[in-house]
């Protein structure tokens, strides 16, 4: 590798550090896009998705919609980044979510209306007496866990994603049932919150129904992806230790500092390595209508920080799953799993064997931004940051002419696999999957 900074990835930091929001094509304050910009408008705070106002149906005679995978990112949660010192940064009231209860129990015998035991539902507390009270905020919310503002979006999502697949198309069926769809998440609470509120955005008759969802153990799940992988690590260290990326620390080392300062995160080499565990904190606040941070002795990060967080986070997932020398074969090793198990579903639906007409699968930023670049919807312009809700559908649709496959990114088809026959479909997934993964991992 040459160390050259790619020609996209300079234009990241050849504007100026005071760029707004909107002069970034961005929004991060809010679930809706202004009126005045377009409705695919990238919108961190929950992305742009199939609906049926601007759903278009493919431009060929004698066409119908025969089968789909889904792959989306869970919706607005708290942050998963806690700052040293977390409670003295957030208003004294905290973090809410008293209005959002989060279930889980165990039933042994789920043919009972009644189940085995009550509903048990956890809320988040912390005494003012806890002597680690000032590592938390105050509250009612636990890191990471989906709010109430992510619950509402998922299930608005859900709705427009049935007012296209049912009422529009008549694909899917009023009733959604396990026999029709598919639903994959991981492990984390959020991804089956975020399930449960889009199936109740299709169905709210679901309310009180039980419904079955697919993990794999968190320890190997190839959805987030967890599965030990070592030589995708050597691969990943190689190409952050050039110039296109030390440099971008460097030149950015100004706001690193002031970050530092404010924050007291210096030293801390999650915080340094990378503006990952900054942009999470940022957007977080900022997508539930939270100001950014402030010390308790007043300073504040300023909102010209936080838009040059959110460009140099879009330049960091770009290089990393995109554009860096050897990013196509991290990709392959990190996501190869899970890009085999949609080559099977596509497979089994080729040949007949498919039981569901839909599968649906609710990861992380980390599943979309692999699936992106594996279908190759960076070749041409950098990937961005995948938002909140973010959403790529691959449908299959019959013709006179065989199975075609169309690819719908936030809402928008992609141009280049607008109209793929399912064989070149299937062959694309296949050149993503390594031979033997798990000896191409562990370096054998």
């Amino acid at each position: 590798m040459n160390g050259q900074m790619p020609g996209h990835a300079q234009e990241y930091f050849s504007s100026s550090p005071s760029l707004n929001a909107a002069s970034l094509g961005g929004i991060y304050n809010s679930s809706s896009a202004p009126s005045n910009l377009p409705w695919n408008s990238y919108n961190y705070c929950n992305a742009p998705h199939v609906n049926a106002q601007h759903y278009v149906e493919p431009e060929h005679e004698g066409v119908r919609l025969v089968y789909l995978n889904v792959m989306m990112r869970h919706h607005k949660r708290t942050p998963d980044n806690l700052y040293p010192n977390e409670n003295s940064l957030n208003p004294s009231s905290g973090w809410d979510c008293s209005s959002f209860l989060q279930y889980s129990y165990g039933d042994s015998d789920p043919s009972s209306p009644e189940g085995t035991s009550p509903r048990i539902f956890h809320e988040t507390s912390l005494p003012h007496s806890h002597p680690f009270l000032r590592q938390f905020w105050n509250g009612s919310c636990d890191a990471g866990q989906l709010t109430k503002g992510g619950l509402d979006d998922s299930i608005h999502h859900g709705k427009d994603f049935f007012d296209v697949y049912h009422r529009k198309l008549g694909f899917l069926d009023g009733r959604v049932t396990e026999e029709e769809l598919y639903v994959r998440t991981s492990t984390e609470t959020r991804t089956f919150q975020v399930a449960g509120g889009m199936l109740y955005g299709m169905d709210p008759s679901i309310t009180g129904r039980s419904f079955r969802v697919h993990t794999q153990p968190a320890t190997v799940d190839s959805l987030v992806p967890r599965y030990p992988c070592p030589a995708a690590n050597d691969i990943r260290n190689a190409y952050q230790s050039v110039p296109v990326w030390t440099d971008h620390l460097l030149q950015n080392q100004d706001l690193q500092s002031r970050l530092d300062d404010t924050l007291g995160t210096a030293g801390l080499s999650a915080w340094s390595a990378w503006y990952d565990p900054f942009f999470d904190t940022f957007t977080s606040r900022t997508c539930h209508g939270h100001p950014l941070p402030c010390n308790s002795s007043g300073a504040c990060v300023s909102q010209d920080d936080a838009n040059r967080v959110f460009q140099i986070g879009d330049f960091e997932y770009d290089y990393i799953w995109n554009s860096a020398q050897n990013a196509s074969n991290y990709v392959d090793l990190t996501f190869g799993v899970m890009f085999s198990e949609l080559d099977s579903n596509f497979r089994a639906y080729q040949s007949g064997k498919e039981h569901f007409k839909a599968r649906l699968y609710v990861g992380h930023d980390g599943s979309m931004i692999r699936l992106a670049s594996g279908l190759g919807l960076g070749k041409n312009s950098p990937l961005r940051w995948p938002a909140l809700g973010s959403e790529i559908v691959m449908e299959v649709w019959r013709s006179d002419q065989g199975l075609f496959v169309r690819v719908m990114h936030e809402g928008t088809p992609v141009f280049s696999l607008e109209w793929v026959p399912l064989e070149d479909f299937i062959s694309l997934l296949e050149s993503r999957v390594p031979v033997d993964v798990f000896e191409a991992c562990m370096g054998r």
